[in-house]
């Protein structure tokens, strides 16, 4: 195919290079008819006529001073000899020293010469000499019957140049006649070879392609078992052949793609058998589990009432060691339940505002934070967001719950809260000016039961940042400690603007106590 194109194109180059060639002589010999024309002939003609005006100013200004005798006609006969001389130059400049203009252009210079000193001297010598009036009627006649033979002679001169510029303009109009002939014949060439080419491309690419393309959409319909078979060039042959091996290839991979969503839907069938178990579980925990629990601290306590005469300070040191395991147990159980119930249980997919859930977690943080005498600086106001109320509550909860309880002895605590906008998230900071973290446990901090203090220290099971983190998450954002912070903590987090709304939608419409 490619030996083929570049045969046609060759074709296609030389015939518009003859084409170009052609017009271009024609072009050519056209232009310099219109140049002669205009840049010759016409200003010699131009220039003809103001020679000859030249002189006839001569002729009146003498016949004037003459019959006048005023020396204010004469300036026309001394203006004409000067332009005489101008436009003569001129003349001779357009068209030439050839037959028969230069002897025309001489035949006038003598006729001038002889006609000024034999009549236009004399007669405006005699006028000076005799005074006004004096000049008698025949030296005037005489003068003015020598003046038309120059008058005679400038005819000639002129019906040689008006001859001239008509056979120019002859030459041109033909000139043009055949160019637009030829220019018509070369159209006519030019857009037979174009056709020609068209045709052979058509005949040589245009069918194997287009059968190549029938066959591929073909294919692309889903029937892949139709073979492809493409005649033509070998280069379209080659494609064809490819385009068939890719057939084969989506075939075999369409047959293994079968296999994988089989087993894909039974793994997944699998999962929600598994997350059916995990909800059983939490259920058990959350109600089998602690019963027991209860039972253990109910039964210690009362044993320690009941026996506790009888028992020494080692035995009722046991005691409390098994109560208060008992209920570090119920403690670890609720805050195990409440991370799992994230992104499970939902108060409904909502557009929610940041400071109405704030609102809600520093009620639920009052006491807390009016027995430590923390101070909560807040922006006003606090954009929207499309989230789940409980859990947003629950974010700003432990937030600012652990700013206030990892507070400084002897100062109180300040808790600020900062938001801005950043593309399509809300940033959002709490920072405090506790005791702070450790830049090298920036990620310990939001690990499930992860603790940095004795328990002794600070009280909590160490799921707080943990929870923070997994609600972020779910609502499509990310958390994370600021290490720069020289003094007390500041935790970041974003939330979009805009969630997905498949997203929202599915989460939104998600029933209570399953899991999206």
């Amino acid at each position: 195919m490619q030996n083929w194109v570049h045969l046609i194109l060759a074709g296609f180059v030389v015939v518009v290079c003859g084409c170009t060639a052609v017009g271009g002589v024609f072009l050519a010999r056209t232009n310099d008819r219109t140049t002669a024309l205009v840049d010759r002939i016409q200003p010699a003609r131009s220039a003809s006529f103001q020679l000859q005006k030249a002189l006839l100013d001569q002729e009146t200004g003498v016949r004037g001073y003459a019959l006048s005798g005023d020396e204010s006609f004469l300036e026309p006969y001394e203006q004409g000899i000067r332009d005489e001389r101008l436009y003569r130059a001129r003349v001779g400049t357009f068209i030439g020293t050839g037959r028969p203009y230069a002897q025309d252009l001489e035949r006038i210079r003598l006729a001038a010469l002889k006609w000024r000193g034999e009549q236009a001297g004399p007669l405006i010598a005699a006028v000076r000499a005799e005074g006004r009036g004096t000049a008698s009627a025949g030296r005037v006649a005489r003068s003015k019957s020598a003046f038309d033979g120059l008058r005679a002679d400038m005819a000639v001169q002129q019906r040689h140049i008006e001859a001239e510029a008509a056979r120019a303009r002859s030459g041109l109009d033909a000139s043009r006649r055949t160019q637009n002939r030829v220019l018509i014949a070369l159209l006519a060439a030019f857009a037979l070879v174009v056709v020609t080419l068209s045709v052979l491309l058509h005949r040589i690419v245009g069918r194997p392609l287009y059968a190549l393309r029938t066959s591929s959409e073909t294919v692309r319909g889903g029937e892949f078992h139709h073979r492809i078979e493409v005649t033509g060039p070998a280069d379209v042959r080659a494609v064809g052949a490819a385009v068939d091996d890719m057939r084969r290839r989506l075939a075999d991979e369409l047959a293994d793609s079968l296999e994988r969503e089989t087993l894909l839907a039974g793994q997944t069938e699998e999962l929600r058998r598994s997350n059916s178990e995990l909800e059983q579980f939490a259920y058990v925990a959350s109600h089998d589990l602690q019963e027991p629990l209860r039972k253990v601290a109910s039964f210690c306590q009362l044993l320690e009432k009941r026996y506790g005469d009888e028992l020494d300070d080692r035995g009722k040191q046991y005691i409390d060691f098994a109560v208060d395991g008992a209920k570090r147990m119920q403690v670890l159980i609720n805050d195990l339940l409440t991370f799992s119930r994230v992104g499970r249980v939902l108060d409904g997919w909502k557009t929610v505002g940041l400071g109405t859930s704030l609102d809600r977690a520093l009620a639920n943080l009052a006491l807390v934070t009016e027995e430590s005498g923390a101070t909560v600086v807040r922006p006003d106001p606090l954009p929207e967001v499309t989230g789940d109320p409980t859990s947003l509550a629950m974010l700003w909860q432990n937030l600012i719950g652990n700013a206030v309880k990892f507070r400084r002895a002897g100062h109180p605590s300040v808790v600020t809260v900062g938001c801005t906008a950043e593309g399509d998230s809300w940033h959002v900071t709490v920072s405090d000016n506790g005791i702070g973290v450790a830049p090298e446990f920036a990620e310990k901090i939001f690990v499930i039961f992860q603790r940095l203090h004795a328990r002794d220290e600070y009280e909590g099971t160490g799921i707080g940042l943990a929870l923070c983190r997994k609600i972020v998450e779910f609502h499509g954002g990310r958390i994370w400690l600021d290490e720069s912070v020289a003094e007390g903590a500041c935790i970041h987090f974003t939330l979009p603007v805009a969630p997905d709304p498949a997203l929202a939608a599915d989460r939104s419409t998600t029933p209570q106590g399953e899991t999206p």
